[in-house]
């Protein structure tokens, strides 16, 4: 079972609350004992009755992280700059502030050593198990990141239309998700991380080789 970290809260719906609505989120957030992270990339962006009320003004009440960007008001979308601002008067992030430094000076070699011969195993784990599908290929096994990238050969299933179709399907019949590659500007292609533990992969995989045997076309 997950335990809540935060409430995230964002503007991105085009409805600019009243001052109530945040100031309710706040009091929620301190009742739970948790932090309030604010998405206000829109926060210049308004234009109807309703003044922008910024999450950071109940700082006092619970500790706010709020993310600003570039790309909305300046219009630059896919600009990927942006910034953290923290209101916390009563300095509750203090302990998170300072783990940082601690984390980037203190992790020894071995969990980087680890972490790379596991990336190494879950690929070959990857591109071996992809190799047996015959709808999907995977041009070449990954040698670095957490994904391998495999072009979907549509011609060999039935009632799957592209690689959005597939994924979305796969989703509802599998529960296995993996990134349509039109995300990435690779359209027919999927996006497959093998960045978990290798059984986790394993069944994932296999799920994956059973949706598609079951959408395989009939060559009769």
């Amino acid at each position: 079972m997950y335990k809540l970290k935060g409430i995230h809260i964002n503007w991105s719906s085009g409805i600019c609350l009243r001052l109530q609505f945040p100031k309710m989120v706040a009091n929620a957030a301190k009742r739970l004992g948790i932090m309030v992270i604010a998405d206000e990339v829109y926060d210049h962006l308004v234009f109807g009755s309703n003044p922008f009320v910024p999450m950071g003004v109940f700082g006092n009440t619970v500790p706010v992280l709020t993310l600003g960007s570039i790309s909305k008001r300046w219009v630059v979308p896919g600009w990927r700059l942006g910034w953290i601002v923290t209101s916390d008067p009563n300095g509750v992030f203090k302990e998170t502030k300072g783990a940082v430094p601690q984390i980037l000076e203190n992790t020894k070699d071995d969990f980087f050593e680890k972490t790379i011969n596991l990336l190494r195993k879950t690929a070959g784990i990857c591109y071996d198990n992809i190799k047996e599908i015959d709808c999907i290929a995977c041009p070449h096994k990954p040698e670095g990141s957490m994904f391998a990238m495999a072009k979907l050969n549509l011609s060999h299933l039935e009632g799957i239309h592209d690689d959005i179709d597939f994924c979305s399907k796969l989703a509802k019949e599998e529960s296995v998700i993996i990134l349509p590659g039109v995300t990435v500007g690779m359209k027919n292609w999927l996006r497959v991380t093998f960045a978990m533990d290798p059984s986790s992969l394993k069944e994932g995989l296999g799920r994956l080789k059973s949706f598609c045997h079951r959408h395989t076309r009939n060559s009769t």
